[in-house]
């Protein structure tokens, strides 16, 4: 285990190793910034998860009404598909549409 977290926090061992000793305390930095407020943020999300739980059905639900929309238009003929009985262009295909 100590191994593992050498190889990812030890800036001496991780690939940052290479960089000059300044670029890798700021890229470290950053990288630390950006954990805490990724673990701060998911640990924080507990608090609201009735909230996170309705967004996310509500975001279903709209995703899911608007696929059905999409559907069901795609399925619905016009005039345009059902040719006249004598055969005849319709009055739009006059102007090629």
């Amino acid at each position: 285990m100590k191994n593992l977290y050498e190889a990812v926090m030890d800036s001496e061992r991780n690939p940052l190793a290479h960089l000059p000793p300044a670029q890798r305390f700021q890229i470290m930095a950053t990288l630390s910034v950006m954990w805490t407020v990724v673990f701060c943020t998911s640990a924080g999300a507990w608090l609201w998860f009735g909230e996170i739980v309705t967004l996310h059905v509500l975001l279903a639900l709209g995703t899911l009404l608007t696929g059905q929309t999409f559907h069901a238009a795609a399925q619905v003929k016009s005039y345009r598909d059902h040719p006249a009985p004598d055969g005849t262009t319709r009055y739009d295909d006059v102007w090629g549409a």
